[in-house]
């Protein structure tokens, strides 16, 4: 049954990418926060949008150092990311706390986190006040990911190579499945349903009984 919810669990439905883990660096100073809000932007030049509360440490550490990484976790960082979230880099350590490695970016400042299974290198593009928060936008500079992990898209094949996703409040998720969607058409254009498991196999019985058909009819001639 359909019920109306609060206008902002609106935010909610709009959960459930993967989450990175923005780490930043100024000066002496490095630090790490979780993120969700983010999105593409721009394909030519590649551009990024991760969303910042003010009140976060990492808020002013992005807008000093004019550049940030975008970490993604897989599940065996999960509570380490809900750590992040959960305190502030303006009272302690957090990377250092984690006992996590980090290791150098290539082009920035801010280090990246062992473990993880792809990383955006982002130099700081522009920053837009967009309501209650901060939309950085940051000009992509290098993408690195695991082989394991994504090929183009996201693999999903390995339990231990699947992003992290975050659902809301202390609820994360992994991706189970991955499909591939099919372009068919009656004729007279309208769209088809999709195959339901039993329809595939009857189809696909039916195409190995016209190879073997096609085959002795070949022998035969």
């Amino acid at each position: 049954m359909r019920r109306t919810l609060e206008v902002t669990e609106a935010l909610r439905l709009l959960d459930g990418g993967p989450v990175v883990l923005v780490t930043t660096r100024w000066r002496d100073q490095t630090d790490v926060m979780p993120a969700i809000w983010t999105t593409p932007l721009s394909r030519r030049p590649p551009l990024v949008g991760v969303v910042v509360h003010p009140s976060r440490h990492t808020h002013d550490m992005i807008r000093f150092a004019e550049q940030f990484a975008l970490n993604f976790p897989a599940r065996d960082l999960m509570n380490h990311t809900h750590y992040f979230g959960a305190v502030s880099g303006r009272e302690v350590e957090k990377l250092d706390l984690s006992k996590l490695e980090t290791f150098g970016a290539a082009k920035i400042d801010a280090p990246l986190i062992g473990g993880c299974i792809a990383y955006i290198e982002c130099g700081l593009e522009d920053a837009l006040r967009v309501g209650d928060h901060t939309l950085f936008v940051g000009r992509v500079l290098v993408v690195q990911a695991e082989s394991d992990s994504f090929d183009e898209t996201w693999l999903v094949g390995d339990p231990e190579y699947r992003p992290l996703h975050y659902l809301g409040m202390d609820r994360y998720s992994v991706l189970e499945e991955r499909l591939q969607a099919e372009l068919r058409t009656t004729d007279e254009g309208a769209i088809e349903m999709a195959e339901t498991a039993e329809e595939r196999e009857r189809r696909e019985e039916e195409e190995a009984r016209e190879r073997e058909r096609a085959e002795r009819e070949g022998e035969e001639g």
